[in-house]
Parts: C-alpha cells; structure tokens; sequence
C-alpha cells in the first residue's frame, strides 16, 4: 500500500442546519486541505424538509442518518452527530474532523475533539456565533464558497466583500506579534500568526484569493520576493 500523504477527515454535516446548495462547494472545500474520506449527514430524513440534501447524497457519496426526536423541542440530529463524533474520535482513525455547522451546541464538542490533539476545522454560515468559530483550529464561512461554485449551483447571492483595509488592523497586531527583530516577515509566518489568533480569517472575506494578493492591495505594506518566499513588511 502507498504511504498516505494527504491528512484523512471526519465530514459531519448537520443538515438541519445547512443548506443542501452548499453540499458541493463544502466537500470541495474540504478537498482542497485533506481527504474527506469519512462523509455522514444528520438529519430527519422522514419529514420532508430535506429533500434537496437527500436528492445529492449518492451523488456527493454521502451516508445519511437517520435521526428521530423522541421529545419535542430536542435536537435529535445534534445528538446523533455528537455521540457518531466521540466514536469516531476514539478510533484514532482520522487526522481530523470538519464540522458543517452554525449550531453553537458544537462548541463543546469541538473543545473536546481539539483536547485529544486531533484538529477541528469548521464550515458555516456567518451567523455561526463567535464561540464556534474560536473553538475550531480553522473556520470557513460558506458565504465564502459561494463565489467558487459553479454557476448552476450558485442559487445563494454571495454577499459584499468587506474592504481590503478592513483587514490591516489585525495584520498589523499579527506582524506586531511575530516580530522577531527583522523589519521583514515572511508571508507563511504572517499566515501562521493570523489563523492562530483569529480561526475565521480568510481573504476571500476581502475579495482575495491569497494572502499575497490582499497585502499587495495594502498601501501601509510593502512586499517583495525572497527566492520562492514572499516578504512583507510595514511600509511607514
């Protein structure tokens, strides 16, 4: 057997909480960091209301389960996930888990994951409160990958950018943070002290599809290329 050389992920998808358009574009997602090689979808197949996410399952390679409320007002689906999650998670099989969520029920299951030093990476919509978001290692808005989806897919309107400056003041704090005496940083260790303090950050929040593009677009930056290693620094 070839040695694995792409990390192997647990995808829960709470489909109770996600729209079916999205299925897609997640996985895709998912794709572009490790292999999603475990793909499980929670929901009440039985009430009709996610018909969308059960028309894509054989085509996504997705296994439903099924997830009945035997008391009103309990979340069946955030049971059944949760307790698939710790099973999972013991088997020691997986170098990850993806949790397709906005649900801040998953925090704490996200905080239990990271315990066991197995990384958390999240993918939600915005409205996914700030607690989930912080938990995870790493958390991608889906309104970010609705730009990215093919144009039959795009059923959802992607919503405005936010301005490139929108984004200098926590570039600063994190080359304020990783300054070891030089003026320059390399790009991959601004990178690294970004995502560490602030998992949600993505320059596709920006309008931007790398991190270079968005310092370029920064007038209080300079940059220049070291080799194959981009180096920025403050231009004032």
């Amino acid at each position: 057997m070839a040695p694995r050389t792409r990390p192997l992920y647990a995808v829960l998808i709470d489909a109770d909480n996600i729209p079916a358009d999205h299925a897609r574009a997640v996985l895709k997602e998912v794709t572009s960091f490790g292999e999603p090689a475990l793909r499980r979808v929670y929901g009440d197949w039985s009430s009709g209301r996610l018909k969308k996410w059960a028309d894509q399952i054989l085509d996504l390679g997705l296994l439903a389960h099924q997830e009945t409320a035997n008391t009103k007002g309990k979340n069946a689906s955030d049971i059944g996930l949760v307790i698939d999650a710790m099973d999972i998670l013991h088997t020691r099989r997986f170098d990850g888990f993806v949790l397709v969520s906005s649900d801040s029920d998953f925090t704490r299951l996200a905080s239990r994951i990271r315990e066991e030093g197995v990384d958390v990476i999240g993918i939600g919509e915005r409205k996914a409160p700030e607690s989930l978001r912080n938990v995870c290692n790493r958390f991608v808005f889906i309104e970010n990958l609705i730009d990215e989806a093919p144009a039959n897919q795009k059923d959802a309107k992607a919503p405005p950018k936010e301005a490139p400056e929108k984004a200098l003041p926590l570039i600063l704090k994190a080359m304020d943070k990783a300054d070891d005496g030089d003026d320059w940083i390399s790009l991959g260790k601004l990178g690294q002290t970004i995502n560490a303090d602030n998992p949600d950050f993505d320059t596709r929040s920006y309008g931007e599809k790398k991190l270079s593009d968005l310092v370029m677009k920064l007038k209080r930056l300079e940059s220049r290329k070291e080799g194959s290693q981009w180096m920025v620094r403050r231009a004032d």
